[in-house]
Formats: structure tokens, sequence, C-alpha cells
């Protein structure tokens, strides 16, 4: 088998080789894999499970390069460990909760199989990335399988209910029935897990509840799987009151995209200021996805290159 990995530029390329190439050295003797560096491309080579490994490997290096953090030699060689040790459980345990229509669906990048690992090993996670990455529809998966599992009781998926450019006086109906809109992505996420009459029954039941971030004030949750989507669209005190919703035995995933803050001009984005905040504190998890890990029409990735250049 063999794969190729497009590289940006020279900077991102010697980030990516380590010190004399010593990364791809190390790729070479513990997977046995041949790599070649071209013309801003690097071919892997090899038996397929090896270049699999290597692949999701350097992705992930990628990935942390692109957010701006160093790669050092031991943080190289410790993905490495991760991916060869143990890639396929991750990638399992999303599969496992799929509808029987999507079998067939697996986490299609190693950024999302880097997302997947870190809800599986931590209490408290954040995924950042643009719009197309999955970042919703895993998290809601990952949860789905959790209640499966008996690990959680219930599903609590809330969203802010930011106007992105509208108004909500505008819209006709009650304020449950101008807030619902803003809620529609994660019932779209339930109904591609589960099948409608299910997910009624768990909404009637509130084993599953989706509700705007406001409601969540003076609340705690208790063997819960909780989603945070649209984070950038909270302030900082937003933030705050709902990470302290937290409760025992219980899991949260906070998800955003910081390219498509939709607060009044001069607002500080309360997912910016938890990444600032949190980013060192031990238990909690930052992933950060690419427009390598989109997953929608090929369009959307141009799009998002697109705005990216300005």
């Amino acid at each position: 088998m063999d794969l190729t990995l497009r590289l940006e530029s020279h900077r991102e390329a010697a980030h990516l080789f380590g010190s004399r190439d010593r990364n791809l050295r190390l790729l070479r003797e513990r997977l046995g894999v041949a790599v070649h560096a071209r013309n801003g491309t690097l071919r892997i080579e090899g038996e397929t499970g090896a270049v699999e490994t290597a692949s999701r490997c350097l992705g992930r290096a990628l990935d942390r390069i692109r957010s701006g953090e160093e790669l050092a030699p031991e943080a190289f060689e410790r993905l490495l460990e991760l991916e060869a040790r143990a890639p396929d459980p991750a990638r399992a345990a999303v599969a496992s909760v799929l509808a029987p229509a999507l079998e067939g669906l697996r986490v299609r990048s190693a950024g999302q199989a880097s997302y997947v690992e870190t809800i599986l090993s931590h209490e408290l996670s954040f995924a950042i990335g643009p719009a197309g990455t999955g970042k919703t529809f895993l998290a809601v998966a990952m949860a789905v399988r959790a209640l499966r599992e008996g690990e959680v009781r219930r599903i609590c998926l809330v969203r802010p209910a930011v106007e992105a450019g509208e108004k909500l006086g505008f819209l006709p109906g009650d304020i449950q029935a101008k807030v619902n809109p803003y809620l529609r992505p994660l019932y779209d996420a339930l109904n591609e897990l589960l099948d409608y009459d299910q997910v009624r029954r768990y909404l009637e039941r509130e084993i599953i509840e989706i509700v705007p971030l406001a409601y969540m004030r003076g609340r705690t949750l208790n063997r819960a799987f909780i989603i945070l989507d649209e984070a950038q669209n909270t302030t900082p005190t937003q933030m705050l009151m709902f990470l302290t919703r937290m409760g025992e035995a219980s899991r949260i995933v906070v998800t955003g995209d910081l390219t498509q803050v939709d607060l009044p001009k001069g607002q500080k984005s309360g997912l910016r200021h938890a990444q600032r905040l949190l980013g060192r504190v031990p238990g909690i998890a930052f992933v950060t996805l690419s427009k390598a890990d989109i997953v929608r029409h090929p369009l959307v990735t141009q799009i998002v290159e697109a705005y990216e250049r300005g």
C-alpha cells in the first residue's frame, strides 16, 4: 500500500520531519515503512496497517503544527506509540453507535480519530475547528454510545440561541418556537444515529434533552453526557455557568468554530477565553480539527480555504 500526504510549506515540512529527519527515521524503524519526501509531498509505502498507522501519526502531528504548537521529538514519539498501540478502539467506538443504514461510516481523518480518542479518555474535552469536520455529529455519536453502554443515564444537548445576522423577535411563535431553529442541527444528528420513534421516546422521557444554553442556569447534571455546540457564541460568563453544571459521573464535550463568532462586536467569545484559561489544566483536553478533516461536500474545503485567504 502507498499513501501520499501533501504539505503546505517548507516550514511545515521542517517541523514535521524533525531535526535531521528524525521523525521520518522513527517511522521507518518502528513501522518498517518507506518514506519519501519530494516537492511538497510525503509518500509512505509498506504494509497496509503500517502505512495507516504512519498516516494517522503524521496527521495528528500536522494538526498540532498547524494549530501553532511546538512538536518536540518526544511528543512525536508519543503520538507514534499511541497510534501503533490502539488506533482501532476509537474507530470501533464510533462505528458501534451508528444506525444500520450507516454501519459503513467510520471516522474519516486522523483528526477525527484523535477527537474520538480524546472523548473516550477525558471527562471534559473541547473540539475547535471549521464547519464540516464532524464536531457535532461525533460528539452526539459518542453520547449515544455512552448511553447504550450504561455509562450515563441521559444526554443533554445544549446550544446558545445567538442570532447570526437575524433577530429572534421577527420569528413567529412563542419563545420555544423561536429557539427551535437554533437547536435543529442537534435533532439532525440524533436522527442520523437513531430511528425517529426512538428519538421521540427518548425526548418524551427526558432521557435526551435538547435545550438552549440559557435554560441550563441553576442545574446540576449527574450521570449525564452533556454537549455544548456552537460554543464560540457563548460569553465567558455563560461558558463558566455551563461548565459548572457538571455533576457526578458526567462527561462534557464542547464544540465550536472560532471563525464563525456571531456575538455582538466587541464581545469576547467564551470558547476563546476557555481555551486560554483551561488549555493547561490537567484532565481537560483540547482537540483542534482542520480543513483536512472536513467530510462534507468537497466544495466545503475550497470554501473554507477561500475565506482563510480573505
